[in-house]
């Protein structure tokens, strides 16, 4: 095995982390996604997520950490990760194409006040730009968790949370971390510092 791979890998992961450290407009959008969120569930609101492949994973581990718990028991918070119903997404992406899956499901079950958060680590993943395009003709507001450049993602935004990389492992290892803390200070705000 390569070490210097390794560790080279693991340098590039410290300096994206580094750069997001840095980024004072990054770090002040993370506090607006925060506070977002928190309204959005304070008023009975939802919070739904997109995500295709890693993006995918991403956004289903970020919903279970608020409808599940992140660091102490409390009340569940309404999140849910939009591709978990296979049955659902296969039906659709079999009779109305793959760009659907995400956009049918925010027609769906989307109010005015939801918050969708997509995450693309190119931002131009179409069925998370439809489900984007869908979720503001609901009223609802758009996090979008990207790359450096944003992609066609980045003009849908409420909140672009935009990773400074190109390098898809890195961008996806920064929105974790972004997800993280965003989770963790929801549930402080909501129910208290434990």
């Amino acid at each position: 095995m390569d070490n210097m791979t390794i560790e080279q890998a693991i340098q590039n992961n410290i300096n994206v982390k580094q750069q997001i450290l840095k980024d004072v407009a990054l770090l002040n959008k993370v506090e607006q996604s925060i506070a977002l969120i928190v309204n959005a569930l304070q008023n009975g609101n939802k919070i739904l997520f997109c995500g295709n492949g890693g993006s995918a994973a991403d956004a289903q581990h970020l919903a279970a950490e608020l409808s599940g718990r992140f660091y102490f028991d409390r009340p569940p918070l309404a999140a849910e990760a939009l591709h978990c119903n296979t049955s659902y997404l296969t039906a659709v992406a079999n009779d109305y194409g793959y760009e659907e899956v995400f956009a049918r499901i925010v027609k769906g079950i989307g109010k005015k006040g939801d918050v969708l958060i997509g995450l693309s680590t190119s931002g131009n993943s179409q069925n998370i730009i439809k489900a984007l395009k869908q979720a503001k003709q609901q009223e609802m507001k758009v996090i979008a968790f990207t790359g450096a450049t944003g992609g066609e993602m980045k003009a849908l935004a409420d909140i672009l949370l935009n990773a400074p990389s190109t390098d898809t492992p890195r961008i996806q290892e920064a929105h974790i971390t972004i997800g993280h803390i965003i989770c963790e200070q929801v549930e402080k705000q909501i129910f208290g510092a434990k």
